[in-house]
């Protein structure tokens, strides 16, 4: 039996069978990114690989080479006592590392040599990523975007749920991103993925959708938090998506925030901090304001504050200048943010699908 070495493209093909996807990088490295759904497999952990790189170019290739072999050998050896016993005799793995070489290469051939039936991916995590990227340019080109716009607080990312929970494709940026894309909307407890990461999960999300049916996304600036949208995707939102603008009373959409941003009711101080990014644009007096109001626990003024002055004119402005389809823009009607109105707007959206979607050329490939 020898390791199969296959391309990122022959792995992807669903006629390749494969039972689980091994990174041999270290933890660190899987953090960044990695290919959906593997596990982590790690030859050297994050001191033996920046211990072995450092003397490979700094003092001896040879003896790097020595040194690491020795820490790998250790690390498989547990890797297998960890592992292996579970694992049946037809049992397939992809291995894969930075680029295909020494450490899943390794791996491989202990798995190999056990008797399992292993393939190695061509060019590792560098050969996937260029992938990626690749298929990023491509994917939202032949899809059919409704673009779920509406102001700040008014449920569009709770309708965005509900329809998934109804069967629609969704794609949620803003889950993917672990944000709600404005200055007050990191998640609490929830870190944001590195840019590579939520770009591949864009990437796995986009695979799965059937380009004969409509996909319903949020109304998403370029950047939500710390990551940017691909270019592309936001490109095919923005010029051929149909609009689906989202209304809701102010008094609902205060309690939506209110339930949404609860988090800050036990974090005043940090809060307080995010107001500092609005000083430029509404001045040190009004900041001040709402500050004063959070202290003192006059939450429902402060969130009702901020959408009338602040986002909603700032909304309003974005969303005429981005999105093409504003003029034709489907209303949404939604008379709060509990389950029984989001469940009705949800019905009705997906009853008119066949309405929200028209004839399209294809795009051609951003190059």
């Amino acid at each position: 039996m020898a390791v199969r070495v296959i391309s990122v493209r022959e792995a992807l093909d669903p006629q390749t069978r494969w039972d689980a996807v091994l990174d041999a990088r270290s933890p660190a490295e899987f953090a960044l990114d990695r290919w959906p759904g593997a596990q982590s497999w790690p030859v050297l952990d994050d001191d033996e690989r920046r211990l072995v790189g450092t003397e490979y170019k700094q003092i001896s290739a040879f003896d790097a080479r020595k040194r690491g072999a020795a820490m790998v050998a250790r690390r498989i050896a547990d890797l297998l006592d960890a592992h292996s016993a579970s694992l049946p005799r037809d049992w397939q793995p992809l291995v894969y590392c930075w680029r295909g070489g020494q450490r899943s290469g390794t791996l491989a051939w202990f798995l190999d040599q056990v008797g399992f039936r292993v393939h190695l991916l061509k060019g590792g995590y560098k050969a996937f990523r260029c992938v990626v990227r690749e298929d990023l340019d491509t994917l939202p080109n032949p899809l059919r975007f409704v673009v779920i716009g509406g102001r700040t607080g008014s449920g569009k990312s709770r309708l965005l749920q509900t329809l998934a929970a109804h069967g629609a494709q969704v794609l949620d940026l803003e889950s993917l991103a672990c944000h709600r894309g404005s200055v007050l909307g990191a998640l609490p407890g929830q870190p944001q993925p590195s840019q590579k990461q939520f770009e591949t999960r864009v990437w796995q999300a986009l695979r799965g959708f059937d380009p004969l049916r409509p996909v319903f996304v949020e109304s998403e600036s370029r950047k939500i938090g710390a990551v940017q949208v691909p270019q592309a995707l936001i490109l095919r939102m923005r010029q051929h998506g149909r609009v689906g603008l989202v209304d809701m009373p102010l008094p609902a959409r205060v309690h939506l925030l209110l339930e949404d941003y609860a988090h800050f009711s036990q974090d005043v101080p940090g809060f307080g901090a995010l107001l500092e990014h609005f000083v430029e644009l509404r001045g040190r007096e009004r900041v001040l304001r709402w500050k004063a109001m959070a202290e003192q626990g006059r939450w429902a003024e402060v969130f009702e504050e901020l959408v009338c002055e602040h986002y909603d004119p700032l909304y309003g402005r974005s969303m005429d200048q981005n999105y093409s389809g504003m003029a034709q823009a489907l209303p949404i009607m939604l008379r709060d943010g509990g389950a029984l109105a989001l469940k009705e707007a949800a019905q009705e959206l997906i009853a008119q699908e066949s309405a929200l979607v028209e004839p399209f050329e294809p795009v051609a490939p951003r190059r």
